[in-house]
């Protein structure tokens, strides 16, 4: 599936949010994702838009995770906790951002790694 030219340019400027655009995508294929009591917007607990501009996510998000792809651009935060994002692998140094639960945002310029259950 190839996304239109304006969606794709959202995405690499950052202003589209990753569930938003998994769920454009997901209406442009005809395709609906459905739990166990009806239709409802599905993926990972925590996802954001690579610097590899691939979309990332971590479905059981426990301490530190490195980024794969390099975080940055739309990030998406649909745990229960807050998550704390960090320039360095390892969840090293001073957090970059700390996102609440049910956070939608861009981080600017990127982030390494991201340490789950801050309770900041």
């Amino acid at each position: 599936m190839s996304l239109p030219l304006a969606i794709r340019s959202l995405v690499r400027t950052g202003s589209v949010p990753v569930l938003l655009l998994a769920a454009t995508a997901g209406a442009a294929a005809g395709t609906t994702a459905y739990a166990a009591d009806g239709p409802t917007a599905v993926g990972p607990a925590f996802q954001y838009l690579g610097t590899d501009d691939r979309p990332h996510g971590v479905d059981a998000p426990r301490g530190c995770v490195n980024a794969e792809g390099g975080g940055g651009r739309a990030v998406t935060n649909k745990t229960r906790g807050s998550v704390a994002l960090y320039r360095e692998p390892g969840c090293v140094g001073t957090p970059v951002e700390v996102l609440r639960p049910g956070a939608v945002t861009p981080v600017r310029p990127y982030f390494a790694s991201a340490r789950f259950g801050t309770g900041r």
